[in-house]
């Protein structure tokens, strides 16, 4: 740090100088992440709550209402309008939050956690955070857990199994209601990581997709991630974590004997309320009708880089279930042709199970962004 500051202007100018650096949402080039443009009224909330502070909620009881709103309508979207739980940074530290209340819950000195082998990385953070034993169930044919797999894999020690409702690399459904069945009849925690799911499965089944059940009208469901940073258009970062109740939470509960609420059993202790704010305004502003129609909207973009493709003489990896299409160039492995497309402006990313090209249609894709990305790949075979 200089001794003498720099005036707001010149702050302001070097500031544009790495901005310029970064990729944008908007230009549409950005194709194999997650998140994506922020609706405007979300990102005006956000900055009009930045000193709130939910980790000392009683001096913020209008922010820690509105978190509770949140979570009302999100727990009402997934079947459970009783549901409890925080806004979070994001699908990571939600998942870490579902694993830590499961291990709490249990009994077990050797505590062991069954997840997909298409199962988030965060897993793998919360098994060496938590000190748990990670196993890993095999995928059928359509890339979706075996849950005979899963069945073989249960002991006496184990805490938690994983389901995933939209996976990160192909954006396929496990098949929760036969894993809600199997952790019934054993008695253990079943946590449906929805991060990307959440916010869109529910509007496709609304609009009339055939799309399995995956939430807690499952009576073995314990445990939801949903990130409302996703298909929800809050603001980066916006997580979210839902227990079927309370107890899950006491479990994790620890003494904040200096703070205005004396327990606390989120993972960090700041924490802003500039996500809730954002997220409770975002939701109540585009209402169930304008997520249909943002569902739909995604799901036609993806059927037209579906047909391009196919129409050019890629080999799409899978029919897609939500919004991820991957696919393969006849002949060039899916690195290299990662490479050739970045050297055209284009951000994909590699899946890895399988191996192959990944784009995700997320709202800021349109149409015309997806025309000059056939274009570029034609000029590929």
């Amino acid at each position: 740090m200089d001794e003498k500051g720099l005036s707001r202007e010149e702050v302001l100018r070097l500031l544009e100088e790495y901005r310029k650096q970064d990729m944008s949402y908007s230009s549409g080039r950005i194709l194999g992440s997650m998140c994506t443009c922020s609706h405007p009224l979300a990102r005006e909330v956000y900055c009009s709550f930045l000193e709130s502070n939910l980790g000392d909620p009683g001096l913020f009881r209008g922010t820690r209402d509105l978190e509770s709103r949140v979570i009302g309508m999100l727990g009402a979207l997934m079947g459970n309008a009783d549901a409890r739980g925080h806004i979070v940074t994001g699908g990571t530290e939600a998942n870490l939050m579902a694993m830590r209340a499961a291990r709490n819950m249990s009994e077990t000195k050797k505590p062991e956690i069954i997840v997909p082998r298409s199962a988030h990385f965060s897993f793998r953070k919360a098994a060496d955070i938590l000190r748990l034993e990670l196993r890993e169930a095999e995928l059928d044919d359509n890339y979706r857990v075996d849950t005979s797999s899963v069945s073989d894999l249960i002991s006496d020690d184990t805490v938690a199994v994983v389901g995933v409702a939209g996976t990160t690399e192909l954006g396929m459904i496990d098949p929760i209601p036969e894993l809600s069945e199997i952790c019934l009849e054993e008695g253990i925690h079943l946590h449906v990581d929805a991060a990307f799911g959440g916010f869109i499965i529910p509007f496709l089944r609304e609009a009339g997709y055939e799309l399995p059940e995956f939430d807690f009208r499952l009576p073995g469901v314990s445990s939801i991630t949903v990130d409302p940073h996703k298909m929800g258009l809050a603001p980066i970062p916006s997580g979210c974590i839902l227990f079927r109740d309370e107890s899950s939470l006491d479990a994790m509960s620890i003494d904040t004997p200096y703070l205005t609420e004396k327990q606390q059993s989120t993972i960090v202790g700041t924490r802003t309320g500039a996500s809730a704010a954002a997220t409770w305004a975002v939701m109540k502003h585009m209402g169930r009708e304008g997520y249909r129609k943002l569902a739909l909207k995604v799901m036609g973009v993806t059927f037209k880089l579906l047909e391009g493709l196919r129409g050019l003489g890629y080999i799409p990896v899978t029919e897609p279930e939500l919004n991820i299409v991957a696919f393969n160039h006849p002949s060039i492995p899916p690195g290299e042709l990662a490479g050739l497309l970045e050297s055209r402006g284009w951000a994909v990313s590699v899946a890895s199970c399988p191996p192959a090209i990944r784009v995700v249609l997320m709202p800021h894709i349109r149409e015309e962004h997806i025309e000059i990305f056939l274009e570029d790949l034609e000029g590929l075979i």
